[in-house]
C-alpha cells in the first residue's frame, strides 16, 4: 500500500506507508492498494475513509472492487464517485498472493494478443480522498507515482508540470495512463498483424494455421467490447461532471472547466483505441478474404493453363485416333511420305492452335 499527501504548494507530495489519521491542511490524499492488500485490510481502510471523509464505501462497491472479471462501468453515491476502468497493458492474468495459479492453456495467435492484460483497476473519488484498487504487482500505479514524484523536482516546476489538483483529476491522468499505454501497444500488435497479412498473401506458402486467426479475431473483439465498456463508462463521468453544481469562486469554476476538458481529453484516447481495434479486426478479416481471393485466382490459373494443353493436343489425338483403326485402307497408309505429311500437319496445326490462344491471352502470364 502507498499513500501520497499531494498539495501543489511548495510541499509537493510526500509519501507514507501508513495510512492517515487526519486530513492534510491543504490537498488531498491518494490511497493506492493492491486488490489482495484491500480485501485484507478492508476494515482499516474503511475506518480510514470514515475518520477523513465522514462516510465509507458501501458494501455492493466494495464487491465490485474486489471483483477481477467486473467490466468498466461507473457509479456513484451523494458521497463520492466510483469508477472501474479495464486496462489494457502488455502483462499476464492477474493473480493474488496465495492462491494457485491457473493451469497453463495453450493459445495460439499472435503472442502480443496472449500478453494483454485487462485486469480492472477501481476508483473511489471522494472530495479529498482518492482511494485507488489495482490487480497485484500493477506497473500503472508504480509507474504513475514514480512519475508525481519526479513532477516536483526543480526541473519539473521549470518545465511548467503541474500536479493533480483533486482526486478527480488524478483519477482522469491515471485512466489516460493506461490508454496511452495501449497506444504504445499498438505498435506491436500492428507490426505482427501485418506480418500476418503478408504470409496469407503469400502465393509461395500454403497457410494452415487456421486456429490462431480465429483465435486472433476472438481475441480482437474482446477487445473491443472493452473499449466499448470503457468508452460508456467515462461518458457516464462526464455526464456526471457536467450535473455538478458550479463552483462559487473562479478558482472552482476553472478548475471544473479543466476537469471536463481531460475528461473530453481521455474519451477522445479511448475513441482512438476503438478506432484502431476494429482497423485491426477489419484489416484481419481482409486479409482473410483477399487470401481465398488469391488462392482462386490461382486454382483459375492452372485450370487455364491445363484447359489450353488438352485444347493443343486435342485435335492431335484425333488425328492419331483416325490413323489407328484397324481398317485396311486408309488414306496415305501406304504412302513412304504418309507420315511426314502428317506430322508435319500436326506441327502446323500445334502452332495454329497456339497462335490463337496467344492472340486471345490465354497464355499470358499473370504477376504476383
Amino acid at each position: 500500500m502507498r499513500v501520497f499527501n499531494i498539495t501543489s504548494g511548495s510541499q509537493g507530495i510526500t509519501e507514507t506507508d501508513a495510512l492517515p489519521t487526519q486530513m492534510p491542511a491543504q490537498g488531498f490524499v491518494w490511497i493506492a492498494c493492491a486488490r489482495r492488500e484491500f480485501e485484507v485490510m478492508q476494515a482499516q481502510i474503511q475506518a480510514t475513509l470514515q475518520s477523513l471523509c465522514g462516510t465509507q464505501l458501501v458494501d455492493l462497491h466494495i464487491s465490485d472492487l474486489l471483483n477481477k472479471q467486473l467490466p468498466s462501468h461507473y457509479d456513484y453515491t451523494s458521497q463520492y464517485d466510483m469508477l472501474v476502468f479495464r486496462r489494457l497493458a502488455a502483462g499476464h492474468t492477474e493473480t493474488d498472493p496465495g492462491e494457485p495459479l491457473p493451469a497453463p492453456t495453450k493459445r495460439s495467435g499472435p503472442p502480443v494478443l496472449k500478453r494483454i492484460d485487462t485486469s480492472p483497476v477501481g476508483f473511489a473519488v471522494f472530495d479529498h480522498v482518492l482511494l485507488t484498487v489495482h490487480p497485484a504487482g500493477c506497473a500503472v500505479c508504480d509507474a504513475f507515482a514514480l512519475k508525481l514524484l519526479n513532477a516536483t523536482s526543480t526541473e519539473a516546476r521549470a518545465s511548467g508540470v503541474k500536479l493533480p489538483a483533486s482526486p478527480a483529476d488524478l483519477m482522469l491522468r491515471i485512466v489516460n495512463h493506461m490508454v496511452d499505454g495501449y497506444l504504445e501497444l499498438r505498435r506491436e500488435l500492428t507490426r505482427q498483424l501485418g506480418h500476418w497479412q503478408s504470409e496469407l498473401l503469400n502465393p509461395a506458402t500454403r497457410f494452415t494455421n487456421w486456429s490462431s486467426v480465429l483465435d486472433a479475431r476472438l481475441a480482437m473483439q474482446h477487445l473491443e467490447e472493452i473499449c466499448e465498456d470503457q468508452r460508456s463508462a467515462l461518458q457516464d463521468w462526464i455526464d456526471s461532471v457536467e450535473a455538478w453544481p458550479d463552483g462559487d469562486t473562479p478558482g472552482a469554476k476553472r478548475e471544473r472547466e479543466l476537469l471536463k476538458i481531460r475528461s473530453r481529453d481521455v474519451l477522445e484516447h479511448i475513441e482512438r483505441v476503438v478506432h484502431h481495434v476494429r482497423r485491426m479486426e477489419q484489416s484481419a478479416e481482409t486479409a482473410v478474404q483477399l487470401h481465398f481471393s488469391a488462392q482462386s485466382h490461382r486454382t483459375n490459373d492452372i485450370m487455364r493453363t491445363l484447359t489450353a494443353i488438352t485444347a493443343v493436343f486435342l485435335p492431335l489425338n484425333l488425328i492419331t485416333g483416325f490413323f489407328g483403326m484397324n481398317f485396311e485402307f486408309l488414306p496415305i497408309i501406304h504412302s513412304p511420305t504418309g507420315f511426314w505429311w502428317t506430322f508435319g500437319f500436326m506441327l502446323l496445326l500445334v502452332m495454329l492452335v497456339l497462335l490463337v490462344f496467344w492472340r486471345k491471352r490465354y497464355l499470358a502470364r499473370t504477376g504476383r
